[in-house]
């Protein structure tokens, strides 16, 4: 029971870092508006994490997001692959109006898949869900899903 319990907390570790990395991704931008797209500038990022049933206390984050970022929302959204005794698919993207959505799988010492849906509402504001599943040498994880509001604040601070 106890290295279950360490191996539940390890992961548990590995998917809340996975979540918080994509809230800093979700949160980027600088200060006119794009046609199709979001405005550049600061954003404010509120997550909360949902893991096993148990919602987790709103983290409030901010970044700014570049001129670059917020033409390329595919880009500046869609999580990169960074994992050790795993093997990542090619992520899967697909960004239609004002709607990303993505899936990014993974295979090894940790089996993962997670999945994201972006809704860019407005040019200062969007919504996400982003959800993952694991399992660790075959064994299920705790799913998690992170529910994300974020609204532009203003132009970055020179």
């Amino acid at each position: 029971m106890v290295r279950k319990r360490s191996v539940m907390g390890r992961l548990y570790r590995v998917v809340a870092a996975a979540g918080y990395g994509l809230a800093a991704i979700s949160v980027l931008t600088d200060s006119r508006a794009l046609a199709d797209g979001i405005e550049p500038g600061l954003w404010q990022v509120i997550s909360r994490t949902q893991t096993g049933g148990v919602i987790g206390p709103p983290h409030q984050s901010s970044k700014c997001l570049s001129v670059q970022d917020a033409a390329d929302l595919a880009a500046t959204f869609t999580p990169s692959s960074r994992t050790v005794n795993s093997t990542c698919a090619p992520v899967e993207k697909n960004l239609s109006g004002s709607r990303l959505n993505w899936r990014l799988t993974c295979k090894g010492q940790l089996d993962m898949e997670l999945t994201g849906e972006f809704n860019f509402d407005s040019a200062r504001h969007y919504t996400a869900i982003v959800q993952s599943k694991a399992a660790m040498a075959g064994v299920p994880m705790v799913d998690s899903q992170e529910n994300i509001e974020a609204r532009w604040l203003s132009a970055c601070p020179q």
